[in-house]
């Protein structure tokens, strides 16, 4: 356990946030939307701290950065058992939807959903082993179609006043996790030429 704790947070997280928007709900509809609306966020800062534990250590190295890069699978697969329970607020959600989405509206989550699954999949060392160069591959295209689907549909929330605030604060969170990463691999490319 003393290792796996970030999975086991990131599915207490969701599985509350879960609990939380049904018992606020005031119909089956209302609870699973928020539901769905709350394991979205508290998955968001499990996601963050995979997309930037590499980078932290790089621009920061201390003891802290460097026990979030050894725990980095575990918060990769706290952040996939966490939208495991969004996944299953938000279909019952949409099931329950009285005015039905278009289907190439769930195309980009549902690309986010394949490249979750992927990288949990794969997330071990045999599979390492086996894929070879594939495997960075995956998981580095997989965390940046991840980063980028979360950026956008907090982003789109940003003109809209009732969800403005969370958006704005969201997607400024997405872009500043973008612009640490972009100069970790800044300085990792100075160290290189040192």
């Amino acid at each position: 356990m003393k290792r796996t704790w970030p999975l086991a947070l990131g599915l207490a997280l969701s599985l509350s946030a879960l609990a939380a928007g049904l018992g606020v709900g005031s119909t089956p509809y209302l609870g699973w939307h928020l539901a769905a609306r709350w394991t979205a966020r508290v998955g968001f800062p499990i996601f963050l701290t995979t997309y930037l534990a590499s980078s932290l250590v790089r621009l920061s190295p201390a003891a802290w950065s460097r026990s979030l890069v050894r725990q980095r699978r575990w918060w990769g697969l706290g952040f996939a058992a966490s939208h495991t329970v969004h996944l299953l607020a938000l279909i019952m959600a949409l099931r329950l939807d009285p005015a039905p989405r278009p289907l190439a509206s769930l195309i980009p989550g549902g690309i986010a959903y394949l490249f979750i699954l992927a990288m949990a999949l794969t997330s071990n060392d045999a599979a390492m082993r086996a894929l070879g160069r594939n495997w960075k591959r995956l998981h580095a295209t997989g965390i940046h179609v991840i980063w980028l689907i979360f950026t956008l549909a907090y982003a789109k929330r940003i003109p809209v006043p009732e969800t403005r605030q969370v958006g704005l604060v969201m997607t400024i969170l997405a872009l500043a996790a973008l612009l640490a990463r972009v100069l970790a691999h800044r300085r990792r490319g100075a160290q290189a030429f040192a």
